[in-house]
């Protein structure tokens, strides 16, 4: 099954990356990708959900993303900290 949605803990130097397929389970899961190789391993998913904290560094990414043809979400702080 094709990844369906990611969700992307945004760091300094290394990020954690969750993806889901279209059953809920968990595809694919990266707990420490570093800074410079978040970029070739979300070009090399299919056109998918990701989801991200709202923050300054998360406006760049995507907009990095948008143009890989992924739809982005950028979700408020508050609503983040329960997951």
């Amino acid at each position: 099954m094709a990844i369906v949605c990611v969700g992307i803990d945004l760091a300094k130097n290394v990020f954690a990356v969750h993806g889901i397929n279209e059953a809920g389970r968990a595809e694919l899961v990266r707990p420490a990708v570093p800074r410079d190789k978040l970029l070739a391993l979300v070009s090399a998913l299919p056109p998918c959900v990701i989801g991200m904290e709202a923050c300054s560094g998360a406006h760049h990414w995507a907009r990095q993303f948008m143009a890989l043809g992924h739809t982005v979400r950028l979700i408020a702080p508050k609503f983040v900290t329960p997951y």
